[in-house]
């Protein structure tokens, strides 16, 4: 096995885009090194992106906020005015594993390791964020909703990569939330998650339910529109049925949760006057 850190996003696309046999690239390790040691994958190469300037960094940008490919969901933690503009995006990043594994796992990682379980893509999707790709042919934008096509399958070419992480500009009055189902209290893989974002996933990957957000768009969330949204969160969903939930608990909880994280991020939004 061949390892390589470059420092820059040509340099790593370069030894991606050139790579003989499987290639993979590091960001966090949090699930590739898992993967290794469990015989599950033996690539030929490893491009750390860690040394990346554009991977490791948070800044604001047109009024919204780009986040690196490695940052950490630690880093993301600490990050006050982030933190506050989306937080169910932060809390999302910070439910991935321990303590420890926070300090390493990234969100470029946990979209790109392919998993609908993965915790910080519903809320990714729910805020509206954009990936950046750079690769052979240059820089191109995805939202992180049309990057996962199904388990461990993206819609990334030979020698892409996801650099950052664009988050729009946060009106006034507004927030997001996110929730998950797990059979522990922590350290364990989401049966159920569900992110909303507003202002004043269960299926063979991560979910945008345009019909979701039809229900509650214009009203109250009364009543009436928390009924709707967790009808229409539970027709969307196609789970798989195993020993972590059946496909009938499965449905059933999208749909209470979708409900509760979207009175969250109602709570949240109304003090963010």
């Amino acid at each position: 096995m061949r390892y390589e850190a470059p420092d820059s996003l040509e340099g790593a696309v370069a030894l991606l885009a050139g790579a003989q046999g499987e290639a993979r690239v590091l960001a966090g390790g949090t699930d590739l090194l898992v993967q290794m040691r469990a015989d599950v994958l033996d690539p030929d190469l490893i491009v750390d992106i860690k040394k990346i300037k554009e991977t490791r960094a948070v800044t604001e940008e047109k009024g919204g906020w780009r986040i690196g490919a490695a940052v950490t969901g630690a880093e993301l933690k600490e990050h006050a005015r982030l933190k506050k503009a989306w937080p169910g995006v932060v809390e999302a990043a910070n439910l991935i594993g321990s303590t420890q594994v926070q300090g390493r796992a990234t969100l470029g990682g946990n979209l790109c390791n392919g998993s609908p379980a993965a915790d910080s893509v519903p809320a990714l999707i729910a805020a509206g964020a954009v990936a950046t790709l750079v690769g052979p042919k240059g820089k191109r934008d995805l939202p992180v909703e049309d990057v996962m096509l199904g388990p461990r399958k993206l819609a990334l070419g030979k020698g892409e990569i996801v650099a950052s992480f664009l988050l729009p500009p946060r009106a006034a009055r507004s927030s997001d939330a996110y929730l998950r189902f797990i059979p522990r209290t922590e350290m364990d893989i989401a049966v159920v998650g569900a992110g909303v974002s507003l202002t004043g996933a269960v299926a063979a990957r991560v979910l945008l339910v345009a019909e979701a957000a039809q229900a509650i768009v214009g009203s109250r969330l009364d009543v009436p529109a928390q009924e709707r949204l967790e009808a229409a969160a539970r027709a969307a969903c196609r789970p798989i049925d195993d020993k972590r939930g059946t496909v009938e608990f499965r449905t059933q909880v999208a749909g209470v949760l979708a409900r509760r994280a979207a009175l969250i991020a109602l709570d949240r939004a109304r003090s963010n006057s």
